[in-house]
């Protein structure tokens, strides 16, 4: 089956097609695009030079792929978009591509991204990952498969979300958030362990259990990070404590404090207050 192509959406020169998409009217798609199979992109989608799109995605209407960056030291420098496949990109997204030249924004492959969402210059988002409604990354954020982020939140430029996180709604994030972990407020605080999101993902009982004497020794046994990442490398020695430690390690920012007594520690009393830190427990296995 040959592309199906509404005579009134506009395709620029030397861009590559595969089978089976359809693109629906006033579609803009500019000079090189490279576009798979199966792809749907709808009414007033506009998807820009330096793009790659895998197979499989839903482009909804007005969505904007690969458009320049908002960075005032961008000055057109050839930069990407590379986006996998089986991707639903839900109405006035925005995801722009990298602001050094050469350089890339990249969007794995089984990711939900709803309406009006931004995914900023030079974000890595990895595989089925959930971008809720008005969420918005600015430049260099890294988002690990599985992660969960909900609406209206923002993020500070070259924050990275670990696997299976999830951030509630409204919040603000200034520092990483480890792996396995739920996180909100403003500024984000470490609220407990994404329960739910681990039984789902098939994560075996045994290895939950690790991930919460890990969120313990973190968060709730009075210890520094290198004190508590000392004893969790000593005592756990699973797949996903090992991914936890090195994504800790491997930290520029640092990462977001707990509630509770930890926020004490790696927050000022003033900021707790500010935050709405509780004396919560972390919900139970």
């Amino acid at each position: 089956m040959s592309n199906q192509i509404h005579d009134r959406a506009i395709i620029g020169k030397q861009v590559e097609l595969g089978n089976d998409n359809v693109i629906g009217p006033y579609v803009v798609i500019e000079d090189g695009v490279k576009i798979g199979s199966n792809n749907e992109i709808m009414a007033n989608a506009y998807i820009c030079r330096g793009t790659t799109l895998g197979d499989h995605n839903q482009i909804h209407m007005g969505a904007c792929i690969g458009h320049a960056p908002q960075d005032i030291a961008y000055k057109g420098q050839p930069s990407f978009t590379v986006i996998g496949s089986y991707n639903i990109i839900r109405e006035f997204v925005t995801l722009h591509r990298g602001t050094q030249e050469g350089s890339q924004t990249v969007l794995g492959s089984h990711n939900f991204l709803m309406a009006n969402v931004h995914v900023a210059h030079n974000c890595h988002i990895g595989d089925h990952v959930t971008l809720v409604n008005l969420a918005s990354l600015t430049g260099h954020c890294i988002v690990e498969n599985q992660a969960f982020i909900s609406g209206m939140t923002g993020f500070h430029q070259f924050t990275r979300i670990g696997q299976l996180a999830m951030v509630s709604a409204l919040s603000a994030i200034n520092k990483d958030i480890p792996p396995f972990m739920i996180c909100g407020g403003r500024p984000g605080v470490i609220q407990g362990i994404n329960v739910v999101g681990l039984r789902r993902a098939g994560i075996s009982q045994p290895v939950r259990t690790e991930i919460k004497e890990a969120y313990r020794l973190l968060y709730r046994a009075g210890l520094n990070v290198k004190q508590a990442l000392e004893k969790i490398e000593a005592e756990y020695a699973s797949a996903e404590i090992k991914h936890l430690v090195d994504f800790i390690k491997a930290s520029k920012r640092g990462i977001c404090a707990g509630q509770g007594e930890m926020a004490e520690t790696l927050l000022s009393k003033k900021t707790s207050k500010l935050a709405g830190i509780s004396e919560t427990p972390a919900e139970e296995f």
